[in-house]
């Protein structure tokens, strides 16, 4: 089968991710308006995002890989032996497609367009949450991959953040698109724009420790030739 070209998989990136930060943010102001209770609404935005996440990554998976994260294209070019050339249109694609879906979130609900959020999300414990979930992320993405089911991969990705969402001090963001998306949003899943670069910089270390794990446990493929037109 030809594979898809960069351009078809970089607009899929783009809407998907923008379709999850919609469920995200959209989910979060839906449960804020319908409840006081915060667990009530974490459980809501949290269900929400678990099915929407697997339902995109079932839809856009055979198009681009449905990463919707620059930390899981990252791994896929350690790993898949992605070209590095895809990772920062990748990483773009995914930022402006999350951006527009944090728009879309805050206009459906009558909020200012692009925020900014004031929620600040900080300290040494947040920080330590977000390393936790951005390992166990490309943990549960590559190892059941490499498994007898990969067919499993969207629902176990789907579980794991739905769970983090609680087990997490940082509710478990874990991808830098996804961070800065919700950094234009005030509303339950918002994220401050100055607390935005110390959660990548956690990801990032995330990203560091899960490949060192995975290189114990997985081979890195050949490198592989790509249609990118």
């Amino acid at each position: 089968m030809r594979p898809t070209n960069l351009t078809k998989r970089l607009f899929a990136e783009a809407l998907g991710t923008a379709l999850l930060i919609i469920s995200v943010v959209g989910s979060g102001i839906m449960a804020t308006n319908l409840t006081d209770d915060v667990a009530l609404q974490l459980l809501a935005n949290a269900g929400a995002t678990v099915g929407a996440l697997i339902a995109l990554i079932l839809m856009f998976g055979p198009i681009s890989g449905a990463h919707f994260n620059p930390v899981v294209t990252a791994a896929t070019c350690i790993f898949d032996a992605r070209p590095w050339r895809e990772l920062a249109p990748y990483a773009v694609s995914q930022t402006i497609g999350g951006i527009i879906g944090s728009a879309v979130a805050n206009l459906m609900f009558s909020l200012n367009i692009l925020g900014p959020s004031t929620k600040i999300r900080e300290g040494s414990g947040i920080w330590l949450g977000e390393v936790v979930a951005t390992v166990g992320l490309l943990l549960v993405i590559f190892l059941i991959a490499r498994g007898p089911r990969p067919e499993s991969v969207p629902v176990a990705v789907g579980v794991w953040i739905g769970g983090a969402y609680w087990f997490t001090s940082s509710t478990s963001l874990a991808n830098p698109a996804v961070s800065i998306a919700r950094s234009f949003s005030e509303s339950f899943a918002g994220i401050a724009r100055e607390s935005v670069p110390m959660f990548i910089v956690m990801q990032l270390i995330g990203l560091v420790i899960a490949t060192l794990i995975l290189l114990a446990f997985i081979e890195r493929q050949a490198t592989r030739v790509t249609n990118s037109n």
